[in-house]
């Protein structure tokens, strides 16, 4: 029996995480059997793997304990795969054949389905001196472009589509052209990039002091840090890039800092991590431990809580020994160290369903109490381990026991550590959970506020029509049960409705008791003054957050999802929808130009509507090109189009069906944006025609817009999902995520 609660759910299963044989045949007949395959393969490294595989199982029944992506999908399999999700790599050293050796390095890696992140910090700046070949270097910005380069081939390759982050130090000589670089659409788009911000900047920001840009020891130039911090900030502000990420206080709160620097953060930001560090991710569902949702006496099951943890502990530290790495330098840190980053997810939920606003001060407290309870678990359940299979290999009593985090513990986790050590250098960060929460129904992600109580899904059928469905968040779902269709009580928030410091709140709240760092996004509204937008930032760094990451509607990213109301339908021509429309001997209609990246030649595509009652309506469409090897399917195709066109009715499904086509070879980044195949960019020209002419409301698919804004509609719409094409795309986690397939960019 099937233990979906949702038919996206199942989807995303049967899409992202079955076991199928190369034809395509599934292997795991049920979700059942993926839990069994996935409790198999962790148990296996045991003295008695019966035992552990029941106890496995049990904790990923129901979706209570959820691995993350890798593990579901690649666990028990066979295949030469990685099970563990992102990476950051070695550190680049400063001459022409080392940057190219980490750049073979990182295709390696990416190949195996790794996102990975990277310090370009150690590359000298543009403009200096390079001796012996009376040569300037020309900068970091200039290899990422060939990361960047590197990663688009990975995907046209087949590959699964890879993530990356770039950090460089806000003392780096080329700083402010890296805060710059995201402001051209086409430019990087394979990275996320963050700044590296020291305690030093910070403090000179706060005192208006001078800044010195420096490499290899000398300065190079000085410029006002105020002045520096308000390019960071203005540029996020505009195009929601780069992100800050306060490197000091990652590495005086490291229980490692006696045995590692870190200048790099996975492609999400959850896990900062030293030269070749690697990290394993899995997250307690919060959502489904709640006893008496709504009730009287809902209160989270504490007893659950902690008995989850300590077998996802256990299961995760068996996964260090059963994964492959892409390189040997990765598996020797991973087994040097045993890091793993359990989090949770449905935390929104879990609150909601208490009765408990999220971003109030409750809240924050609740949030502590219980990351407070899920961290204490998993360091004992390690500190159990120990006893058992031995401490990490670098496991330095005395230094390890004087980390912050330690000190924060209570006598028993301390007198447990100082006698038996600890299996895992770290354990716990909340990381991005789009795609299994989807899952397991619908959960609220990680510590995020749900994004929208129920949305509108279009859902493509075999026979080629398209349904729709509704996707309903998870507490939603269990307050109807409850009692119908009751409005939802006042506690019920969603991302729209809360302010930035409310996020703030929510992520300081948290971070307290995570040793690594957390995944987050601060939605801030897009009439946000840029004084209170730059208070976003400061109030996450003197409440103690790691990192920051917020995102504000804009030209260059588009806006999020939007949850509006339904738009009118779109006209009809009336009962004999079916008889061809007859041709008068003039029409109105515009052309287009459209250059696709690599090919010398321009598309121009007109698009003829016809008038009827004032109204305008598609009728035919051309395309020529100078280019030859299209002609044939161009003109089957456009005589298709106008053949549709003309039988009147709404007929927007043909941009859905065109935007969905996929190049093999790949797609290229137009006005900001991925576009999977030159089919998909022709589709987004009849889309913009159609919202322009007023025929359809913000594209008739799912976004509604006002069909009077002309231009300004097509500036809504957000990024294409690279998986299905659906503008349904929000930023969550500080990753795109797609609420049409369940594609996220870091799950």
């Amino acid at each position: 029996m099937s233990r979906f609660t949702a038919p996206i759910a199942e989807t995303v299963w049967d899409m992202k995480y079955r076991l199928k044989a190369a034809d395509g045949t599934p292997i795991d007949a049920t979700i059942e059997d993926t839990w069994r395959r996935i409790a198999r393969a962790t148990a296996a490294p045991e003295a008695n793997p019966a035992l552990w595989e029941g106890r496995f199982y049990d904790a990923l029944e129901d979706f209570r304990f959820l691995p993350a992506g890798r593990i579901v999908a690649g666990a028990g399999t066979g295949r030469s795969v990685t099970l563990f999700n992102c990476f950051v790599m070695g550190t680049i050293p400063d001459s022409l054949s080392g940057i190219f050796e980490h750049l073979r390095e990182a295709a390696l890696t990416m190949q195996q389905g790794g996102g990975i992140g990277y310090d370009f910090s150690t590359i000298r700046p543009r403009g200096a001196g390079v001796a012996g070949v009376a040569a300037d270097a020309s900068g970091p910005l200039s290899f990422m472009d060939v990361w960047d380069s590197m990663c688009r081939t990975i995907m046209s390759a087949g590959a699964r589509r890879g993530a990356m982050m770039a950090t460089l130090r806000c003392d780096h000589p080329d700083i402010e052209a890296f805060v710059a670089a995201k402001s051209d659409p086409a430019r990087l788009r394979n990275f996320n990039v963050s700044v590296l911000v020291t305690d030093a900047f910070m403090e000179a920001v706060k005192t208006d002091g001078p800044w010195d840009l420096v490499f290899d020891g000398q300065a190079v130039r000085r410029i006002r840090a105020r002045d520096l911090w308000a390019q960071i900030m203005r540029a996020t502000y505009d195009y929601a890039e780069p992100g800050v990420i306060f490197i000091d206080r990652i590495n005086e709160a490291n229980n490692l800092a006696y045995a590692e620097t870190i200048a790099a953060t996975n492609p999400c930001g959850e896990q900062p991590l030293p030269p070749y560090g690697a990290c394993l991710l899995g997250s307690i569902n919060l959502a489904r431990l709640v006893d008496d949702p709504f009730g009287e006496r809902a209160a989270l099951d504490t007893e659950a809580l902690d008995d989850l943890v300590t077998v996802a502990v256990r299961m995760m530290d068996n996964v260090v020994d059963v994964s492959r790495f892409p390189l040997e330098a990765q598996a020797r840190e991973a087994a040097a160290k045993r890091r793993i980053g359990l989090g949770v997810t449905g935390l929104a939920d879990a609150l909601a369903m208490l009765g408990v606003r999220y971003g109030s001060e409750e809240a924050a407290r609740v949030t502590s109490d219980w990351l407070h309870r899920v961290a204490r678990a998993a360091y004992l359940a390690s500190a159990g381990i120990a006893a058992e299979k031995g401490a990490f290999p670098l496991f330095d009593a005395e230094a390890f026991l004087a980390a912050p985090q330690m000190q924060a513990f209570d006598d028993a986790v301390r007198r447990a550590v100082s006698k038996h050590g600890i299996r895992n250098a770290l354990l716990t960060s909340i990381a991005p959970t789009g795609t299994i929460s989807l899952l397991a129904g619908n959960v609220s992600s990680g510590i995020e506020p749900v994004f929208a109580h129920a949305y509108t899904r279009k859902v493509l059928q075999r026979d080629g029509t398209r349904s729709e469905e509704e996707v309903v968040d998870y507490a939603v779902r269990v307050w109807r049960d409850l009692h119908g269709d009751a409005p939802l009580p006042d506690h019920f928030v969603s991302a729209q409705t809360l302010t930035p410091v409310e996020h703030v709140r929510m992520q300081a709240a948290a971070q307290k008791w995570v040793d690594s760092s957390i995944s987050k996004t601060i939605n801030c509204p897009e009439d946000i003054g840029f004084e209170a937008f730059q208070d976003v930032y400061l109030a996450a760094y003197e409440s103690g957050c790691k990192g920051c990451t917020t995102y504000r509607p804009n030209a260059v990213t588009g806006s999020v999802l939007s949850v509006s109301p339904e738009a009118p339908a779109a006209p009809q021509d009336g009962p004999d929808r079916g008889a061809p429309l007859d041709r008068p001997h003039t029409l109105e209609g515009r052309t287009y130009k459209i250059k696709w990246p690599g090919s010398p030649h321009a598309m121009y595509i007109t698009i003829n509507d016809l008038v009827q009652d004032g109204a305008r309506r598609p009728f035919e469409i051309f395309v020529n090109s100078k280019n030859m090897e299209h002609f044939a399917w161009t003109v089957a195709l456009t005589r298709m189009i106008s053949a549709v066109f003309r039988r009147g009715g709404d007929v927007s499904f043909v941009v859905e069906e065109l935007k969905a086509v996929f190049d093999p070879r790949g797609g290229a980044w137009m006005d900001g944006r991925y576009i999977p195949s030159i089919l998909a960019a022709m589709g987004n020209v009849i889309e913009r025609h159609l919202v322009e002419t007023g025929f359809i409301a913000g594209a008739g698919l799912g976004l509604k817009t006002d069909p009077e804004a002309g231009p300004a509609a097509i500036a809504a719409l957000g990024a294409a999902c690279p998986n299905c094409g659906s503008h349904d795309t929000r930023p969550d986690e500080g990753c795109l995520t797609c609420l049409t397939c369940g594609y996220s960019q870091c799950g």
